[in-house]
């Protein structure tokens, strides 16, 4: 009786790159004192003649404020990326990804010029409401859906309205819009699997 060798296996490329670049961001964070978060890896209204500006917008989904606000976003991302990785294909992940970090970067620029936005967890808000519409069929929207965006969604739009936190709820609102409206179109259309 011959007997499998167990081996690791890279599954979801795009999720952990993710993982390894954000990983890595928050280590340059520590040894650069925050100066490296705040240049490449954090968001904030800056002039559009400085081209790290461009960079901001989409690297800012890789910083993070610390090993706890690491963790929280990583951990979800981890659990549910590569399901959708797997169901959806690495570019189409990959293109949810930027799209989401391009939104929340220039909204977080025009709503909240004087803040500094960092972190993973629009692109889990994005994944979170993504996952809901794994098992869309056609003319039909699937009950799980309503209830992710109504309990995800609604605690965002409540959070910002009521509390004052430290957190960005607009954030965490455009990544869950787009995680629904790119999730509703990639299953309608039942986009390429690359």
């Amino acid at each position: 009786m011959s007997r499998k060798k167990l081996r690791v296996s890279f599954n979801s490329p795009v999720i952990l790159s993710f993982t390894a670049i954000s990983f890595t961001a928050l280590l340059l964070g520590y040894v650069t004192k925050g100066a490296s978060t705040d240049a490449l890896f954090s968001v904030y209204r800056s002039s559009l003649l400085d081209p790290l500006t461009y960079v901001r917008l989409i690297g800012h989904v890789f910083g993070h404020a610390g090993w706890e606000h690491f963790i929280g976003n990583i951990m979800l991302f981890l659990v549910v990326g590569p399901l959708l990785e797997e169901k959806y294909g690495s570019y189409n992940i990959l293109f949810v990804m930027l799209v989401t970090a391009l939104v929340t970067g220039i909204g977080n620029c025009i709503f909240f010029p004087g803040r500094q936005l960092l972190g993973a967890s629009g692109v889990v808000f994005a994944f979170i409401l993504l996952s809901s519409f794994t098992s869309y069929k056609g003319g039909s929207i699937p009950l799980t859906f309503i209830l992710v965006a109504v309990i995800y969604l609604g605690q965002q739009v409540y959070e910002g309205i009521f509390l004052q936190d430290n957190v960005s709820n607009l954030t965490h609102i455009f990544g869950g819009v787009i995680g629904a409206g790119l999730g509703y179109m990639m299953n309608k259309k039942r986009m390429n699997r690359y």
